[in-house]
């Protein structure tokens, strides 16, 4: 699904809209393991990057965007406009991360 155009503008240059979709997304849900937590919990104390929770939270990203053309491409879709993200923790151990737009067919102009 790489073939899937994602831009966060809410239009394309060079491209049309000729069809709209829908709304579409791209979900990830993770939780690190306990050892991460406690080393996440020491850097707190001493400052410093979290280094675990920022390849946590860009490989989730990754897999959002990635999630999201695949949900774009279920529609007959071949690109998303407007994309957001959208991240938020459920019960302070699990890391959600929603990647989100509009599913529209495209071509060129």
């Amino acid at each position: 699904m790489d073939d899937v155009i994602v831009t966060t503008m809410n239009d394309l240059p060079g491209y049309e809209i000729i069809e709209v979709h829908g709304e579409t997304f791209g979900l990830v849900t993770r939780a690190r393991n306990a050892f991460s937590n406690i080393g996440a919990g020491l850097r707190t104390v001493v400052g410093g990057e979290a280094k675990g929770y920022t390849k946590l939270l860009s490989d989730s990203r990754d897999q959002a965007v990635q999630r999201l053309r695949e949900a774009a491409g279920a529609k007959g879709a071949n690109a998303v406009i407007a994309m957001r993200f959208d991240c938020n923790e459920i019960a302070n151990v699990i890391s959600e991360v929603a990647a989100y737009g509009t599913a529209v067919t495209v071509r060129k102009k």
